[in-house]
């Protein structure tokens, strides 16, 4: 198999970088058919130049803590590639961040941007600093020593960076205040912003909304929605906390939350007044999850995951490789119909392997959870415009965007030979758009 052979190099290449590997794989498996289709492609060695990023930045980044104390942390921008767009892709900050991370992260970004039809290329950053615990003058400081070198390598027809785990709302202000300071120019450098400086409206509902959208249109397939469904969610920030929220209008009952403690489990499902304390407990207070099951009176798992919950629907929402074959079983003797990722390659390749081959709906989070980016990608259009659409307007664009991306996996999908396979359907729709545009563009 030609897949098999540069995988191997892929491996030789970048060692160490498991999560890089695993992502990397995940796509190979899918593209022999479309390889055999199209010999252009592997003539031009198309999958040897995709896996190499376009570049690579790593620096120093160093700040003062309240204590007076030098702290020095390390930051990463991974531009991958930039074929269909300028590079698109968060920022990440979480002691996990390492080089391996963020090129598994940018890799999948490439095709998920590519899925959403909008004109973005795939890039991702961040820096192994952590938030948590930390006060808002010392992220404040964080943020600007980061964007003291950020700044060099994006810009609004380059690169323009959104949040990720670690940056929100608070944090992209102050990345975005220091651009400003440093460029003396108010422009689209980065997405995620506050409403009064350019931000679009519905940015944080969009992942957790456009998981939701994508899982409905998996299950139309098979004639069901949402409705009477029992749901897991797994974490318990922006994705999962709008995933409820949608969830919970379509009818469905979200039983389970969790965090890096532990998970809840709440029977009587987090209905809207539940989800607003939710939304409370962690946007504003930023507590435990644990509080929510004192509060209730409901189970709480201490150092677990949700997934021996009994449910009909699977959303991990937390973060990649959360859910493995164990969770797998659990989840299939316990009748799931549906599993849709709303982080990104939350379940392990054989969890999904197992999914798959049991005839459960699998939604990839290449595609399920592409309604984060492509909101981005709106709100980039608006900012290009200068014009601010509605809430209704975007919602009803991104909801149109998933539909798309549910379409164009599915019809790809059943071209090349594998019928429901949305894993395939997804990888094989990205790749093909992407690599015709390198092929276009000449030997760069």
């Amino acid at each position: 198999m030609l897949t098999k052979e540069l995988m191997d190099k892929v491996v030789a290449k970048n060692p160490g970088e498991k999560e890089f590997h695993q992502a990397v794989n995940e796509v190979f498996e899918s593209l022999e058919p479309v390889l055999r289709q199209h010999p252009e492609f592997v003539k031009a060695k198309i999958l040897e130049r995709m896996v190499e990023p376009d570049r690579q930045v790593m620096f120093r980044v160093t700040w003062m803590d309240d204590k007076g104390e030098v702290q020095v942390n390390r930051g990463f921008r991974v531009q991958f590639n930039s074929a269909i767009g300028p590079y698109k892709g968060g920022l990440r900050f979480h002691p996990s961040v390492n080089l391996g991370i963020l090129k598994f992260l940018g890799f999948e970004q490439v095709f998920k941007n590519a899925l959403t039809g909008l004109p973005m290329g795939g890039a991702k950053g961040g820096a192994d600093f952590d938030p948590k615990g930390k006060s808002d003058a010392e992220i404040m400081r964080f943020c600007q020593n980061f964007m003291n070198e950020l700044f060099r390598h994006i810009g609004p027809d380059t690169d323009v960076p959104a949040g990720d785990i670690g940056v929100g709302g608070r944090e992209i202000g102050y990345l975005f205040g220091q651009y400003k300071k440093i460029n003396n120019r108010f422009e689209s450098v980065l997405t995620g912003k506050g409403i009064n400086w350019g931000g679009s409206l519905m940015r944080p509902q969009a992942t957790g909304f456009g998981c939701t959208y994508f899982c409905e249109e998996m299950l139309k397939t098979r004639k069901q929605d949402f409705q009477g469904k029992t749901v897991a969610i797994s974490g318990s920030g922006n994705v999962a906390q709008y995933a409820v929220q949608k969830v919970t209008q379509l009818g469905g009952k979200v039983v389970t939350l969790s965090d890096s403690d532990g998970s809840i489990h709440d029977p009587e499902g987090i209905d809207l007044k539940k989800w607003e304390y939710v939304m409370d407990l962690k946007n504003v207070k930023r507590g435990r999850i644990s509080e929510y099951a004192a509060k209730y009176g409901c189970e709480y798992w201490a150092n677990e995951r949700p997934w021996r919950a009994k449910c009909d629907i699977a959303m991990p929402c937390a973060t990649q490789n959360e859910l493995d074959k164990d969770d797998a079983r659990r989840l299939l003797d316990n009748g799931v119909i549906a599993v849709c990722e709303g982080a990104n390659m939350p379940s392990t390749p054989d969890a999904v392997e197992m999914f798959i081959a049991n005839g459960v709906l699998f939604g990839p989070g290449k595609a399920a959870n592409a309604g984060g980016v492509a909101t981005s990608g709106l709100e980039m259009c608006q900012n290009h415009i200068g014009m601010s659409w509605s809430a209704e307007e975007v919602d009803r664009q991104l909801h149109q965007i998933m539909v798309n991306i549910h379409k164009n996996a599915m019809d790809s999908a059943a071209k090349y030979g594998s019928p429901g396979n949305y894993v395939v359907g997804a990888n094989i729709t990205g790749f093909i758009k992407v690599a015709s545009s390198m092929m276009d563009q000449g030997l760069i």
